[in-house]
């Protein structure tokens, strides 16, 4: 008996069912490549948008501070006072309204803008003792 016979016959007397091979396909080499470019893509492009939101965020926060210093500034000494520590906090003033006691000021910061509001209170007869302002005559 020959080997493909025996064989053969081991396999028949086994009843191992018969399964055809797959059809041979060329080589699948490289196509992981794709795959991973596309994901270097998709992970590049949300850096940029996270970098991008993260940048408008720092700006409205900048203008928040810069219009909040400002208004303060232009409540105790007026609107030339309220532009120049808009500067010093990197923004501009873009609206300055002073109704009495009460200003409103509107500051900017690249694209971002922010609007805050301060009321300048008159100091009470407390408040300009000579131990609240930090100072003494001298002499005896």
């Amino acid at each position: 008996m020959s080997q493909v016979t025996a064989l053969w016959s081991l396999h028949r007397t086994r009843r191992v069912p018969y399964v055809s091979p797959a059809p041979r396909r060329g080589s699948e080499r490289g196509s992981v490549l794709p795959l991973l470019a596309l994901l270097v893509v998709a992970v590049g492009g949300l850096c940029l948008g996270l970098g991008r939101l993260g940048g408008d965020a720092v700006e409205a926060a900048q203008a928040r501070t810069a219009a909040d210093a400002a208004a303060l500034a232009g409540a105790a000494e007026g609107e030339s006072a309220a532009r120049e520590v808009a500067i010093a906090n990197g923004g501009e003033v873009v609206g300055f309204a002073q109704e009495g006691p009460e200003v409103q000021v509107r500051a900017r910061v690249g694209d971002a803008e922010a609007v805050a509001r301060a009321t300048r209170t008159s100091p009470g007869p407390a408040d300009l003792s000579q131990h609240s302002l930090g100072w003494a005559p001298e002499g005896p």
